[in-house]
């Protein structure tokens, strides 16, 4: 679940970013807003009016429909880091695209893309991140047949009796996959953010 939410929310965030520090059209610092937005709307405002969205798509109870909500919601932070991060790459660069015959498209594929590597791992480590350790949404929109492993880990517990090691087990097995992305990524991650940080 949590890999292609990282990976489309990723994408569609890098896309974005790179319109809206690069190319700049009628209302685009409006719509750029509205975007930032959705980062501050809290999750339990919305449960309600997204369980009967995701009950008439038909994806209420499946992964699928957990992905989609994630790559949603994560669109606002992702487009909001790689915007900043785009804004250090000269626009010098994009201009010698432009003369060589790049469109759009052709300028993103063929040099933004390319330097957004580090970009990349700061937003595919953060929405990882976001998605493996959601609880409210994976609750409400799985079943006991598509539940992640936060919400199987606060199963695992007893009305009466809690099994202590079980409950440490798990919660072991369920750290780890994040805990082994910051181990191998983390310096990757630092390095990152301190590319987007530094412009000019």
């Amino acid at each position: 679940m949590v890999v292609p939410a990282a990976l489309i929310s990723s994408m569609v965030g890098s896309i974005n970013g790179y319109v809206f520090s690069k190319w700049k059209f009628k209302y685009s610092d409006i719509i750029f807003t509205l975007i930032l937005f959705g980062m501050f709307i809290p999750y339990q405002a919305i449960l309600i009016p997204l369980v009967q969205f995701m009950e008439k798509l038909g994806l209420r109870g499946s992964i699928s429909g957990l992905v989609l909500v994630h790559v949603i919601y994560g669109i606002a932070i992702t487009t909001l880091i790689f915007r900043n991060y785009y804004a250090g790459v000269p626009t010098e660069v994009l201009e010698a695209g432009r003369m060589d015959g790049a469109g759009l498209v052709g300028l993103y594929r063929h040099i933004v893309f390319p330097l957004s590597i580090p970009g990349f791992v700061v937003v595919l480590i953060w929405q990882f991140t976001q998605a493996y350790n959601d609880f409210l949404f994976a609750v409400v929109l799985t079943n006991n047949k598509t539940w992640p492993v936060t919400v199987a880990l606060n199963n695992m517990a007893g009305s009466q009796i809690v099994l202590w090691n079980v409950q440490m087990a798990g919660a072991l097995l369920a750290a780890l996959p994040t805990l082994l992305v910051y181990i191998l990524l983390g310096r990757y991650f630092l390095r990152g953010l301190m590319a987007g940080a530094l412009k000019g």
